[in-house]
């Protein structure tokens, strides 16, 4: 019987389930520049050593390898967007933001496979990890540090690496993407304290007074200020992706291994629980209660 909603009855009895390959199609690589050569995809694919016989160990690795490499690009991003506010270019800034927030959202996505893992598992490899973690991470520590969550202390857990303990001290000492945003509040005529202009940028941001009340002036002359508005509500984009992204990696490690401690050292599950307690730009929030 024809289907009812079709004018041609078996018309897909007529199609081929065939593709022919385009003459106009490029195969001949021996003096060409490929996919696979652009990409580095001998090296990129050829990275993954399990440490055990496994199978879920593949997974383990997969997930984090490309997690860096979001990671890295998220780094990229959030640099360019930092040299952009500075330099007053401030579409470009949002593009790259939203750019940021669409990388946070496919790294929150990435743990939903990796609780695929289950518990028993896990233990059957976790043991190979020795003590490498993720807080070790160097592309999420850059990460904390050009959003504004400076701490010297974890400086240290990379000193085993000259060249990226150079660059995360360069970063730690700074403006951060917060930091560039509070001097282009004061760059339009917004009173800012001088403490907070010429703070010392490797120590973590603290709430200030007019740093609130110029971000309240901003949010109610929006029209005036809409630049400095629209930067805002994209670094608030940033902090709910971030904020997102951490509390769905705790959450995932709290239901692989409950409240173990971490393979690096830490006490795990609370450890990554405290963060969820740090706002990269605390006035963007607290504003909204005296609105």
């Amino acid at each position: 019987m024809s289907c009812p909603y079709s004018s041609k009855p078996n018309q897909s009895a007529s199609i081929s389930n065939h593709r022919d390959v385009e003459e106009s199609i490029h195969t001949d690589f021996k003096d060409d520049m490929s996919y696979g050569d652009y990409l580095n995809l001998e090296k990129v694919l050829s990275a993954q050593h399990p440490l055990s016989d496994q199978h879920d160990e593949m997974l383990f690795i997969v997930i984090h390898q490309a997690s860096e490499l979001w990671i890295k690009l998220a780094g990229h991003e959030l640099t360019e967007a930092i040299s952009n506010i500075k330099n007053g270019d401030f579409g470009h800034a949002f593009k790259v933001i939203s750019r940021v927030k669409q990388i946070l959202g496919q790294l929150t996505q990435s743990w939903g496979i990796l609780s695929t893992l289950t518990p028993v598992d896990y233990l059957k490899f976790r043991d190979t990890l020795g003590h490498s973690s993720g807080f070790q991470s160097y592309g999420y520590r850059k990460i904390e540090f050009l959003l504004g969550n400076k701490n010297a202390q974890l400086l240290k857990v990379h000193e085993n690496d000259p060249s990226v303990h150079q660059e995360l001290d360069t970063i730690l000492n700074q403006p951060s993407l917060y930091d560039e945003a509070l001097l282009a509040l004061k760059s339009h005529g917004l009173p800012i304290d001088d403490s907070v202009i010429h703070r010392d940028f490797s120590q973590p941001y603290q709430h200030n007074d007019s740093v609130l009340q110029a971000w309240l002036t901003v949010y109610q002359n929006a029209e005036h200020y809409f630049h400095l508005y629209e930067l805002a509500e994209k670094l608030v984009d940033i902090e709910d992706s971030f904020q997102q992204w951490r509390f769905k990696h705790m959450y995932t490690v709290q239901r692989i291994i409950g409240n173990k401690i971490g393979t690096g050292g830490s006490s795990g599950v609370s450890f990554l629980k405290k963060a969820l307690d740090i706002s990269f730009f605390p006035e963007l929030f607290d504003l909204r209660t005296q609105l």
